[in-house]
């Protein structure tokens, strides 16, 4: 147990947690965007099967989900850039 002492925490190299915070950010990111767009796009699809109308609703909500993440993502990462 070379370099150890008991009752101290190891240190915590800075820029290594802020590169895994942005991994882990844009994971999430990727997450959000593919759930959202699944969720809009199948909202899309049960509104063009009410109204008969094929594919319009289901891919105007698919794009409005994918450009509202991006967005999102864009104004978020424009704000952390600020705050570096």
């Amino acid at each position: 147990m070379k370099g150890y002492q008991v009752g101290r925490k190891p240190k915590v190299d800075p820029d290594q947690t802020r590169k895994f915070s942005g991994i882990l950010m844009l994971s999430a990111w990727g997450f959000a965007m593919v759930v959202s767009s699944f969720l809009f796009l199948y909202i899309g699809y049960l509104v063009d099967e009410i109204l008969g109308t094929t594919p319009n609703f289901m891919l105007c909500s698919f794009f409005l989900a994918i450009g509202l993440c991006v967005w999102k993502l864009y104004s978020e990462a424009k704000d952390r850039g600020k705050k570096m």
